[in-house]
């Protein structure tokens, strides 16, 4: 962890009680945890590009939880968010046919 923190989960503090230790944190002000928010998006996706199997499943599961943390961060649901998720896929497709667009002629 670099000196400046960095946003963890909101349990984490208790669980380094559980420890013994005492955490130093702070309550981010709005704009902080917006960035912090996007900060530890590129954190989980870092993770899980260099994860395998089951950990990969975890790290994506991280990522989904960022995403929405995010998403409430701009006022939306997980339910409005689907939504949306589903209208694209129906307007312009999903990557289950593993297409690869090279050009065009």
């Amino acid at each position: 962890m670099n000196a400046d923190g960095k946003l963890v989960r909101d349990r984490i503090p208790e669980i380094i009680r559980g420890s013994g230790a005492e955490p130093v944190i702070y309550r981010a002000g709005a704009a902080e945890y917006r960035r912090r928010l996007r900060d530890k998006l590129l954190e989980e996706v870092d993770e899980f590009l260099a994860a395998d199997g089951e950990a990969a499943v975890e790290e994506l599961a991280d990522i989904l939880e960022v995403v929405y943390a995010l998403a409430a961060d701009l006022g939306t649901t997980r339910e409005d968010l689907e939504t949306t998720r589903a209208a694209k896929a129906a307007e312009r497709g999903t990557f289950d046919n593993r297409v690869i667009w090279t050009g065009v002629r």
